[in-house]
């Protein structure tokens, strides 16, 4: 039978409206209404008009189960400066990760989540220092932070947004942690979203009571306190800091030099004067905007694996995109960002399994 809720998913993955979804297929704008409320099924040749203007395979509207996600779990990053047309066309995003994750688990066994819940602590400082103890990182920077998320069971997957309006989200689901991370600023700056996402699933999972606003403040100073542990810090920053000190202290903590100013701030390392004087010279050689000379993207382990063992067994992204009857610009917006480039199949390692 068709299924209007994937109708619903597939148009506002596309970002579009009922009504421009009407003109782009040549319904009525009351058909496509009727259609997403399940009023009445329709023919094959409305199916297939649906499908032209929408890019998804026919398959992809008759298959029962729609994955879906509570909207009001969801936190993103920059919410406020998001259209709700970006919110959908991203929690949409989120609905078809949910499906193909669906897929791999059902033929690799990934690793378990190992998140601690800290949603009743009121310290985003103490809430950071209590995760790096219980994954035994001490005050050391972290080299991959991805892979560490996805060590710990967080699935990770990539959004294909060309806007820096949808830089992240994150939820659970079904007592498991997922984030989703836009490639579209810079490398440092999808670290620090990376943390950031961190940061709600462990201490807003129950949601949050204090309003958006405290919500994001939280997960940023979180993030901070995690990726640049205040000892650690403290014990290698120098007491007469430069901009030539923010400079290298950043490619320590593998952060952006704005992020790595703030927290030299926040630790009283830096005076309010010297502070807003490294940020207007940082802004002067381009730091406000890009990160020059930046760091390399961090890289999926998991999905490296994954892919590897499956081109090895020759299936492709075109083979997984026809099983799950999903757009191959889809499949690769939630995956591909996320592994770099890819040469061969490699010896599988430890850390993850094939079951079938």
């Amino acid at each position: 039978m068709f299924n209007n809720g994937r109708l619903t998913l597939a148009r506002q993955r596309r970002r579009l409206t009922g009504k421009a979804l009407a003109e782009r297929s040549g319904l009525a704008p009351d058909t496509i209404s009727r259609l997403e409320n399940g009023l009445h099924a329709p023919d094959e040749a409305t199916v297939e008009r649906l499908a032209r203007a929408l890019h998804f395979p026919t398959d992809f509207f008759f298959i029962s189960d729609t994955p879906s996600i509570d909207t009001g779990a969801v936190s993103f990053r920059s919410f406020s400066k998001m259209s709700a047309r970006e919110r959908d066309a991203a929690i949409a995003a989120g609905a078809l990760g949910l499906q193909l994750n669906n897929w791999v688990e059902a033929r690799f066994g990934l690793p378990n989540p190992n998140l601690i819940d800290l949603s009743y602590e009121t310290s985003p400082e103490a809430a950071a220092h209590m995760l790096r103890q219980h994954w035994g990182l001490g005050e050391k920077p972290i080299g991959n932070l991805l892979g560490l998320l996805e060590c710990h069971g967080v699935r990770v997957f990539s959004l294909s947004e060309n806007t820096a309006s949808v830089n992240a989200f994150s939820f659970w689901q079904d007592s498991k942690p997922y984030v989703f991370l836009n490639n579209f600023k810079t490398a440092e700056s999808s670290v620090f979203d990376t943390a950031h996402e961190l940061g709600h699933l462990i201490m807003h999972r129950h949601g949050d009571p204090k309003g958006v606003r405290a919500f994001e403040r939280e997960a940023d100073s979180f993030a901070s306190s995690f990726l640049m542990p205040a000892a650690d810090v403290k014990a290698r920053v120098p007491s007469f800091v430069t901009v030539d000190v923010v400079l290298l202290a950043k490619k320590r903590w593998r952060v952006s030099a704005m992020a790595m100013a703030y927290r030299l701030r926040s630790l009283n390392i830096l005076s309010e004067w010297t502070y807003k004087s490294i940020c207007i010279e940082l802004s002067k050689r381009g730091y406000r905007s890009g990160e020059p000379n930046g760091m390399a993207r961090e890289s999926s382990v998991v999905w490296r694996k994954i892919l590897m063992d499956l081109w090895s067994r020759r299936i492709t992204k075109e083979d997984i995109a026809n099983e799950l009857s999903l757009p191959i610009d889809e499949l690769e917006g939630l995956i591909w960002n996320l592994v770099g480039p890819m040469d061969r199949p490699a010896k599988q390692e430890g850390g993850l399994r094939a079951v079938v």
